[in-house]
């Protein structure tokens, strides 16, 4: 770093007592001496040579090596000697003699007197100067430089060979260079961290040695490494930024690149495989469990599909991102690409719902048919069991519960027909999406199996409804039977309590004639209520038999019904003609005596026959005989007409009146037995 009087460079050459290689002082020489400017070389340098503890041998070795290594350049050489030797040597060879030979002049000089060719202040230590100096320091502040030199300058090239290759014509040259020269051999950012951190050293004009840190001014050597790195830092920030372009450029033609082949390899997909397992998948089952199984089968199909969908999803997403970036010229194939993949992906999605929707409404159908398929097999058991039951309750409960099922067979059909007709109206639609293919003659099977599940439907229905139509009529008629048995049974106890009425409360026969006609006039309405009940049980059992030869079946109750009807009427006949037979009997026996009873006592000639009263006696007699004699019937049962003391007070009164003609015939009688004594 010190200089001469002349400005120019020294250049300090320490030799040491162990052997030194004259081929490496020259490599070294030669590369010191590389490191000044041209401008600094012009000045020339002086050499010091250090020879205190090397060999004169050695040293003169190493002046003469300069003539052939630096020997323009050398100005003056001062070898530097041992205080007490190499006196006797210097007389062998004096280099004074030899300065036109050399190229430059060579003097002997000790440490000490140095400095009179030299300042001081450019002299180290070593030799008496003042001039600080760290060779370890500057060594490795050198091995730096040369590294980053060396790498920036490789690292330029391999920029540059790529740079320019990204700038070629062709797509096809262009594709080539970057992909043979893409990646440099070193980190350009390291390198770009190491140059400034190089400069930042340089440009603060101080160093740190290995003493502790002593300030002093920068050798021209490092001056000049100032613009050297600066210079190749811009350089290199220049072809840094150019080949981040180039890998900004390169990334986003392998993205898309990617995303066109991923974009393909969906596009693919879908249109191939994707579609054929749809093409393949065309029925909807002849059953729940058949369309079960297809709509598992088609869940599997979407599984599948769902991969590649959510490839669609991301690859969308970074299309997306592409196209906000905004590079107008990625945008056409951008927007391309991101139609087509929706296009398709729709397509698919759209034709995936639709085979979903049919298959579900194929099952919703089957599951109809399947629920009416029930009902008409509960109906049709319920209408081949015979009708055996108790009453006409239980009959209308029956007939309830089979219009109920009937009504219900009617919804379920009608259901089916609005599911048979939507599942249609859907296959009709299959044959706009066709899936690449003709569906004609698969639909034409699924058309066929659905007309004919709801035709097969309809007639077992229609059949039931058939059955329905005589079973309700049937059971319409046994509920008529049941009424009629039940108004003839009734019409049997009527008829009973009539009887029971006309024994025991019809029992008064009258006070007088007028009183005792018109019971009797009462009694024949009465037998006239009689007789209307009797024909309406009568009618009653006359439907029982015509309808249970309708139904062609035995009643429980019309057996014993009639002959109980007929008895009791009989019974009837002969209590209501005994009732008559009374009233007759009391209505002559109150007229007669009435009559005797109210003629005048003054016209004796009016009884001049007796026979009157003996008649009156007669008829009150049979009737007094008749109040107690029981009525017999048919079966040799017998009944009273009231209670004892009910025919006991009737009698009494006839009795009465009896003894008022009786009197009535004395007062009579007595004039005539008086007469003759008179």
């Amino acid at each position: 770093g010190g200089k001469d009087r002349r400005s120019g460079l020294i250049l300090t050459i320490p030799l040491c007592l162990e052997q030194t290689s004259m081929d490496e002082l020259s490599v070294t020489l030669d590369y010191l001496l590389s490191i000044p400017s041209e401008k600094c070389k012009a000045r020339g340098f002086t050499v010091i040579v250090d020879g205190r503890k090397s060999q004169w041998n050695v040293v003169k070795t190493v002046v003469l090596m300069l003539q052939n290594v630096v020997p323009a350049e050398v100005s003056l050489v001062c070898v530097v000697k041992p205080d007490e030797f190499w006196d006797k040597k210097v007389t062998h060879f004096c280099f004074w003699k030899e300065k036109d030979r050399l190229g430059f002049e060579v003097i002997l000089v000790s440490a000490n007197k140095l400095t009179r060719y030299i300042e001081p202040c450019q002299l180290t230590e070593d030799f008496g100067g003042t001039l600080t100096y760290d060779h370890m320091d500057w060594l490795n502040k050198r091995l730096v430089f040369e590294k980053f030199t060396k790498e920036s300058t490789s690292l330029l090239d391999e920029l540059a060979l790529i740079n320019n290759g990204s700038d070629k014509g062709t797509q096809q040259e262009k594709e080539r260079s970057i992909d043979l020269n893409f990646l440099p051999s070193v980190d350009p950012e390291t390198v770009l961290q190491t140059g400034h951190e190089l400069l930042s050293e340089l440009q603060q004009r101080r160093f740190n040695g290995s003493d502790g840190g002593v300030s002093w001014s920068p050798m021209d050597d490092e001056l000049l490494a100032q613009p050297q790195v600066m210079k190749l830092l811009d350089s290199l920030r220049e072809q840094y930024t150019r080949y981040q372009e180039v890998c900004r450029q390169r990334s986003k033609r392998t993205q898309l690149e990617e995303i066109q082949q991923k974009v393909m390899q969906v596009v693919n997909w879908l249109e191939g495989p994707g579609s054929e397992q749809l093409r393949t998948q065309w029925g909807i089952g002849d059953s729940i469990r058949a369309s079960q199984a297809l709509q598992q089968k088609h869940e599997e199909i979407e599984s599948q599909h769902s991969e590649w969908f959510a490839v669609y999803v991301e690859l969308n997403q970074q299309i997306a991102a592409l196209l906000n970036a905004g590079d107008e010229e990625d945008l056409v194939e951008l927007k391309a690409l991101q139609q087509q993949l929706s296009d398709v992906c729709y397509r698919q999605a759209s034709q995936l719902e639709f085979r979903q929707n049919l298959l579900q409404a194929a099952l919703e159908f089957h599951s109809v048919a399947q629920d009416l398929s029930q009902q008409l097999d509960g109906l049709l058991g319920m209408l081949c069991v015979d009708v055996a039951p108790a009453d006409g309750a239980s009959i209308q409960q029956t007939l309830k519960l089979l219009e109920e099922k009937l009504k219900s067979v009617d919804l379920g059909l009608q259901g089916l027909r609005e599911k048979g007709q939507s599942l249609l109206d859907q296959i009709s639609n299959q044959a706009s999406w066709a899936y690449g293919k003709d569906v004609t003659i698969e639909n034409k099977e699924n058309v066929d199996h659905i007309q004919g599940v709801m035709e097969d439907m309809q007639l077992r229905k229609q059949r039931c409804e058939d059955m329905v139509d005589v079973r309700r009529l049937k059971m319409l008629q046994m509920v008529q039977l049941f009424k009629c048995e039940e108004d003839a049974a009734q019409a049997v106890e009527w008829l009973s309590e009539l009887l029971d009425a006309l024994l025991k409360t019809h029992i008064r026969l009258g006070d007088d004639a007028q009183e005792t006609k018109v019971l009797l006039e009462k009694h024949r309405k009465f037998v006239d209520v009689a007789q209307s009940t009797y024909d309406y049980g009568r009618q009653l059992l006359q439907a029982t038999v015509v309808l249970c030869q309708s139904l062609r079946c035995t009643s429980r109750s019309s057996g014993d019904t009639l002959p109980r009807l007929n008895r009791v009427w009989k019974q009837f006949t002969i209590t209501s003609e005994e009732r008559v037979h009374r009233l007759e009997t009391a209505v002559a026996f109150h007229s007669s005596a009435e009559k005797i009873l109210q003629e005048c006592p003054e016209q004796p000639e009016a009884f001049n026959e007796m026979e009157q009263f003996d008649e009156i006696e007669t008829v009150g007699k049979s009737l007094l005989d008749r109040l107690t004699v029981p009525v017999i019937y048919p079966d040799g049962s017998e009944q009273y007409f009231g209670s004892p003391s009910d025919m006991a007070s009737a009698a009494e009164h006839i009795r009465e009146k009896m003894k008022l003609v009786s009197l009535k015939k004395q007062q009579l009688t007595q004039p005539e037995a008086t007469t003759p004594e008179s």
